[in-house]
């Protein structure tokens, strides 16, 4: 199983990715995933399986990612635990084995190892490794492309960021939530804004990368300028039924907004509107006519 490490590394085709860095013209080419990463990756499926429930470690490839799964719980808990306290575990599941890998340089001990991944992840402006520990299982995701090209810039002109902060943007860029405490920091240090779920990136920090645009298009209006154009539509045309209003605002609204969020803030203008005495609806519920008091 320990010379399958080599096997199964031959197997993968780390091809090369290719960008353009801020400031040049010439793009950087280099491999889609750090060959360290794999191997760490692989190891320490089989130092941590737990060979009492008889499972299989699997390695799957696809266009951008590899997958890496082991049977057996997570020992120290989460993550990001290993990664901030970078302190060794006070127990192992196969404590002989995983010293055996050690004294062989197969893998680090005191998460060092994860802390490797997540900086050779954080250096290309990648995504940072995903962890899924549910089931009793672990599953690591690696993903061998830049996602989000905000989140890439934000890491090109921050280098002070803490690798704490970095994983809690990569929950941002990726839509994952954030607790309170993680919420706070990032908004005291000016780095998102928005409601919980749907934060992006902060004024200043897209002003810096120069994503004004994305900003915008993320931030929305006010309600104010909603109902003003809505009046002003029906002003101009007589009467607006719901299609025309989902149209008029549609791409106006919040890039964060899928179709049913955003057919609900239209609902709820509609009802601004007709509660301020702006507009009523002469037609129906079912097929409605907005026109002008």
């Amino acid at each position: 199983m320990l010379l399958a490490v080599d096997k199964v590394y031959a197997k993968i085709r780390n091809l090369k990715y290719r960008y353009i860095k801020d400031g040049t013209l010439f793009p950087e080419e280099i491999d889609q995933y750090e060959p360290y990463s794999i191997r760490e990756a692989i190891n320490n499926c089989i130092a941590h399986q737990d060979y009492t429930k008889a499972g299989r470690i699997n390695v799957i490839e696809s266009e951008d990612q590899l997958t890496f799964t082991n049977v057996g719980t997570f020992i120290p808990g989460s993550v990001e635990k290993v990664i901030i306290d970078n302190a060794p575990e006070e127990q192992y599941r196969n404590n002989f084995l995983a010293n055996a890998m050690f004294n062989l340089k197969m893998v680090d001990t005191a998460g060092g190892g994860i802390r490797k991944m997540y900086n050779y992840q954080r250096d290309r402006f990648f995504p940072l490794p995903d962890y899924d520990l549910s089931n009793e299982r672990v599953k690591v995701t690696l993903t061998g492309k830049i996602l989000n090209q905000a989140y890439a810039r934000i890491l090109a002109s921050n280098s002070d960021l803490t690798l704490a902060e970095i994983i809690l943007l990569d929950k941002v860029q990726k839509r994952l939530p954030l607790s309170i405490e993680e919420e706070k920091h990032l908004k005291s240090k000016s780095l998102i804004e928005g409601r919980k779920p749907n934060f992006y990136i902060a004024q200043k920090v897209a002003e810096e990368i120069g994503k004004k645009a994305d900003y915008s298009k993320n931030k929305g209006f006010d309600d104010a300028y909603y109902l003003d154009f809505i009046e002003k539509s029906v002003k101009e045309h007589g009467h607006l039924n719901r299609k025309d209003v989902d149209d008029l605002l549609w791409k106006k609204l919040p890039d964060w907004m899928d179709d049913k969020q955003k057919k609900i803030k239209i609902n709820n203008l509609l009802s601004s509107l007709r509660k301020q005495g702006r507009v009523k609806n002469v037609g129906s519920d079912a097929v409605p006519k907005w026109v002008l008091v």
